[in-house]
């Protein structure tokens, strides 16, 4: 039997420089799709997969991330005298389980964001997000992998088929036999030099992994970009456990940089039946 996943690491700490202006004072995890902030959509997927604990590595200037799953007393207070729906306060209202936020005090890599989450996650599997890519399927991407995981178990990670042209820009898998949406996973490679990717198959943000990839990231090894990685972390337990790719059923939205943010807005809106008419007849009239 696979031992169940209770806990997910959010890495929050980054500086989202690819979104400025706008994140020299708003964390980009704060930054809206719709009307929501991109943590609730990571948030919500984790819960809904079966998550309870959730661990929020963040750093400097990010505390609102924490307001934000708090109880807002006074908005509500003054909402609920003015007879306003509650509706909107839902993040603060319905309950997320626990949240531990841990402070990541150097920007060294997403390996070194996830290893700062050790004393937590203690000896139990875990999973990870990074909130900057939006997944939607149903059921969702991670809840999928999760079903995944109960028949496999070991390490699964989220593999998505990107043009030849994009590998550099990823993490890639060096794919084995197929079954299904499940790929064995040969080996796995960081920012390969273009043209050098054993494939394009890229890892896009969510993973469920054993906590040995945390002993891996004790030893602090910098790798592309000078930074701890994740993947050369997750590269060592290869051969040693169970370690798949998952091609999940739904769509990526990669919002990490303004033009993916400005198409996930446009998506998303577009599935909201309160403001799909206004947004289609805007786009019609383009």
């Amino acid at each position: 039997m696979t031992a169940r996943v209770r806990k997910a690491v959010f890495p929050v700490a980054g500086l989202g420089t690819r979104l400025l202006p706008a994140t020299k004072t708003i964390p980009k995890e704060m930054l809206t799709i719709v009307d929501r902030p991109l943590i609730q959509y990571a948030v919500d997927e984790a819960r809904e997969a079966g998550i309870e604990q959730l661990i929020f590595v963040t750093g400097r200037g990010k505390s609102s991330l924490d307001d934000y799953f708090d109880m807002a007393f006074e908005l509500e207070r003054t909402m609920e005298q003015a007879g306003k729906s509650l509706d909107p306060l839902e993040p603060s209202r319905s309950g997320y389980g626990e949240i531990v936020t841990i402070r990541q005090q150097q920007p060294l890599g997403l390996g070194h964001a996830v290893w700062c989450a050790r004393e937590v996650i203690g000896d139990e599997p875990f999973a990870v997000l990074l909130p900057d890519e939006v997944m939607r399927g149903r059921p969702n991407c991670l809840a999928q992998m999760m079903t995944a995981y109960a028949q496999v178990g070991g390490n699964i990670v989220a593999a998505l088929e990107v043009d030849p042209s994009e590998t550099h820009k990823y993490g890639v898998v060096d794919p084995g036999s197929r079954n299904g949406p499940l790929t064995e996973i040969k080996g796995l490679v960081e920012k390969p030099a273009p043209g050098t990717a054993p494939s394009n198959l890229m890892l896009p943000g969510r993973y469920i992994l054993q906590p040995e990839v945390l002993r891996a990231l004790d030893a602090h090894e910098k790798g592309a970009g000078g930074e701890i990685q994740l993947t050369d972390a997750m590269a060592k337990l290869i051969g040693q456990q169970p370690f798949h790719g998952f091609s999940f059923e739904g769509q990526r939205f990669d919002c990490g940089h303004a033009a993916g943010f400005v198409i996930a807005n446009l998506a998303l809106a577009l599935e909201r039946e309160d403001i799909a008419p206004t947004v289609r007849e805007f786009l019609s009239g383009l």
